[in-house]
C-alpha cells in the first residue's frame, strides 16, 4: 500500500512544535507499525486504513502519560491531519515520507 514504510511527523502541540518518526505497515484494513519521539518508541494501535484516511492511536509517557490519536489522510509523500490529545482538544499534524 501507498502507506507503508517510513515518515517524519511534525505535531502541533500546547507546547509547540513537536517531532516525531512512525514506520507503518498496512495489511488489508489494519494499520500497524511504531512512533517514535525524543528517544522513546511504541507500537500504535487500533490502526485502520480505508483508501487513504488513516486513524491509529499511540500510548507516550514524556512528556506526560497520554494516549494520542491521530486522524489524517495520505496522499502519496505526504499525510496531514489532526491528532486528538484527550481533553486538551485536537491539534494539526503533518508528515512526508522519510
Amino acid at each position: 500500500m501507498a502507506v507503508d514504510g517510513n515518515w517524519n511527523l511534525t505535531m502541533t502541540t500546547p507546547m509547540g512544535e513537536r517531532q516525531a518518526t512512525l514506520t507503518l505497515l498496512s495489511s488489508g484494513g489494519t494499520l500497524t507499525g511504531t512512533q517514535g519521539a525524543d528517544g522513546n518508541s511504541a507500537e500504535i494501535f487500533d490502526g485502520t486504513i480505508s483508501g487513504d484516511a488513516i486513524n491509529w492511536k499511540v500510548s507516550i509517557t514524556n512528556p506526560m502519560p497520554l494516549t494520542l490519536e491521530f486522524i489524517g489522510k495520505v496522499s502519496g509523500d505526504s499525510m496531514n491531519g489532526e491528532m486528538g490529545i484527550g481533553p486538551m482538544g485536537s491539534f494539526p499534524f503533518t508528515g512526508t515520507r522519510a
